[in-house]
């Protein structure tokens, strides 16, 4: 009997069944959930969801209520910005005619109107600069000269030719002011 030796392949045979190329990885699906995390009753879902949305409510009301104020911040700046050229005018008027000798009568009645115009801008926020014989503040006052003064230290206010005006913290108009530079040399 003869044996069958096994022939070692020949280079020009087709190789054997080789493995199929690898395919690409594909990312890891997502993990299940553990089975001892309980899913939501729909009870539960349900008192979450109307949860969110009384704060989304919540939330909504309070930047409504925001939105006015700061609506009503600004008609009150605006208005007041309009009304402090007539004010400025009101105190040139009264200025001019004390200076002029104006009846009594008419410079009592203006003073009256200009009493009540600036008690209501101050009413409605408005709030005047006083600057003379202060410290010059380049946030509140803006200088429209420098002038020696023997009377004045340098850096403070000597007179002030338009008086400024804040509505709040906002400051709504600057001070013009004349500057102290010192002593004349």
């Amino acid at each position: 009997m003869s044996k069958k030796h096994p022939h070692p392949p020949s280079a020009d045979a087709a190789p054997a069944a080789e493995a199929p190329p690898a395919a690409p990885e594909a990312a890891p699906a997502p993990a299940p959930a553990p089975a001892d995390e309980p899913h939501p009753s729909p009870e539960e879902a349900l008192k979450d969801r109307l949860l969110r949305l009384q704060a989304d409510f919540d939330n909504y009301r309070k930047r409504m209520d925001r939105e006015k104020k700061d609506w009503a911040a600004y008609a009150n700046e605006k208005l007041v910005l309009d009304l402090l050229p007539v004010l400025d005018h009101f105190e040139l008027g009264l200025a001019d005619s004390a200076k002029n000798g104006a009846p009594a009568a008419i410079v009592e009645g203006f003073q009256l109107v200009y009493n009540q115009l600036r008690a209501a801008l101050e009413k409605a926020g408005a709030e005047a600069i006083d600057a003379e014989e202060k410290p010059f503040d380049p946030h509140l006052h803006e200088a429209i000269t420098h002038l020696p003064s023997d009377d004045v230290p340098e850096g403070h206010v000597v007179a002030q030719t338009r008086r400024g005006y804040k509505l709040g913290d906002k400051l709504l108009r600057a001070a013009q002011v004349v500057v102290s530079s010192g002593p004349a040399d």
